[in-house]
């Protein structure tokens, strides 16, 4: 399905957007540049850490050849695969920036880094985890460099089932960087090299195991801020295929990654708790309403992923997101936490594959690393597991708060200027007064505060207002009485 863009945000606004852009990262306590004694340290730790396979004493695996997926333009690239089909199934090679050789435990770079759990997006710039000299430079899996890595090693059966796991710490060389949608074309046209040919059946497979496992997938189309020259504007995109297909990849990785530490009996888990059977049960209600119904013996993601693109399917969706809640982490030492698994996944998971990007990856990769090796965890990282679950809880809150502030505002500089205008909007849910709508052109999503429409509809909308410094943008259901509130 085509990208819906909006218009550029107009010129006579740009300025007062970036003003507010500023203001919403002061007012987050963000700061995109590094003390100096940070900066110093990261730079001494990218000339020093050594990645000859033998100077460093890891295994060589420049010989495979690794490729990375990333969306257009990227730099801190986490992760490269390598994935070759067998007569009995596929060997998966998964290499994830070893951070941790080039982060001291309690050096300045750490210090900072806990401070901030998270690399930060804005449509600005973003706000990194670590210093630049590392995460888009030395410990990036960039093409053509030998960089140091955690490289997963998967033995897959026809089913994309892994039947031999191994982690090792290695030496590895992406041969090219390669873009979502660049990599979609050449496996449309049969041009794309072994690992990229060899994808879709690696994702088919694993969406099948998941169908199995009962977990269910919600793969929303999402408004983008995308930069266009000195502009911006947005973007809603059902994506490509191949997005579907690396993330399972992921998936692997971190179901994987949460075995090891359970049988181990020490690490951390991504966690979040099965759906209420009350809150089930009105979701059931909903779908019926909205003229979809989810019949009993219908599995739950099987259901989600047999909706279409009608406003009704997405209403639908929009109420399944509600579903699953209270995603958290949970660390332990000993004793297991009381919930292990991941809901929506529908089994245990773990964060372990973006360590240039999230605190929690680091810790979950050396207590894979050393548990799967037979040897005692580090003491470093045993020591601080419990910190970590507040502090992605906060840097979670942080990064919310941004994406969802910079969507409202960018939202409102696109239709700066267009107020007394009229849309046409599809109604995503009726939640407490008022409706949670989204614009066919431009791709906003909105609330429109005590007007009355069914899920699933399509109403007409004017703009009353696009107030670019708050963010905030107003709207009323033509021809009837609603007031409005700021979104």
């Amino acid at each position: 399905m085509p990208a819906r863009r909006s218009r550029l945000v107009p010129t006579e606004v740009r300025a007062e957007l970036a003003a507010s852009l500023a203001a919403l990262r002061a007012s987050l306590e963000l700061v995109a540049t590094f003390p100096p004694d940070v900066e110093r340290e990261a730079a001494a730790a990218a000339g020093d850490v050594p990645t000859d396979p033998a100077e460093a004493g890891l295994a060589d695996l420049r010989d495979l050849p690794f490729l990375t997926i990333d969306p257009a333009g990227s730099t801190d690239l986490d992760q490269a695969l390598h994935l070759e089909r067998t007569p009995s199934g596929g060997v998966l090679h998964y290499a994830i920036a070893d951070v941790p050789a080039y982060v001291a435990p309690g050096g300045t770079v750490d210090v900072e880094a806990r401070g901030r759990g998270q690399t930060m997006y804005a449509p600005d710039g973003r706000i990194p985890l670590h210093p630049r000299v590392l995460s888009e430079d030395a410990a990036s899996l960039l093409p053509e460099q030998d960089r140091r890595a955690f490289v997963w090693r998967f033995v897959l059966d026809e089913g994309a089932r892994p039947v031999e796991t191994t982690l090792t710490r290695a030496i590895v060389r992406s041969r090219r960087q390669w873009s979502y949608e660049e990599a979609q074309r050449a496996i449309d046209d049969g041009s794309a090299p072994a690992s990229l040919a060899a994808m879709p059946w690696f994702g088919e497979q694993r969406a099948a195991r998941e169908r199995e496992r009962g977990g269910a997938s919600l793969n929303l189309p999402e408004s983008r801020i995308v930069a266009e020259g000195d502009g911006y504007r947005l973007e809603r995109s059902e994506g490509v295929p191949l997005e579907d297909h690396n993330a399972h990849v992921s998936l692997l990785t971190g179901m994987a990654a949460a075995e090891i530490m359970l049988r181990g009996g020490v690490g951390i888990l991504r966690t979040m708790p099965p759906a209420a059977d009350e809150d089930v049960e009105e979701f059931r209600a909903q779908t019926a309403a909205l003229g979809l119904p989810w019949h009993p013996g219908t599995p739950y993601g099987e259901y989600l992923r047999g909706l279409d693109r009608s406003p009704a399917a997405r209403a639908v969706k929009e109420y399944a997101a509600g579903l699953f809640r209270g995603a958290g982490y949970a660390a332990f030492d000993g004793e297991l936490p009381d919930e292990t698994e991941q809901a929506a996944i529908g089994a245990p998971y773990a964060h372990t594959t973006a360590p240039l990007r999230r605190l929690v990856d680091r810790w979950a990769l050396v207590v894979c690393e050393a548990l799967a090796n037979g040897r005692d965890v580090p003491g470093w990282a045993r020591e601080s597991l419990a910190e970590l679950p507040g502090l992605m809880s906060r840097s979670g809150q942080r990064a919310s708060q941004l994406t969802a502030g910079a969507l409202d505002r960018v939202e409102a500089a696109v239709l700066h200027g267009r107020e007394g205008q009229e849309f046409d909007a599809s109604v995503l849910s009726v939640r407490g007064d008022g409706l949670r709508v989204q614009l066919q052109d431009p791709p906003v999503d909105a609330k429109v505060a005590g007007a009355d429409a069914a899920a699933g509809s399509v109403v007409r909308l004017r703009l009353t207002r696009a107030d670019v410094a708050e963010g905030a943008v107003e709207f009323s259901l033509v021809g009837a009485t609603a007031s409005q509130e700021e979104r």
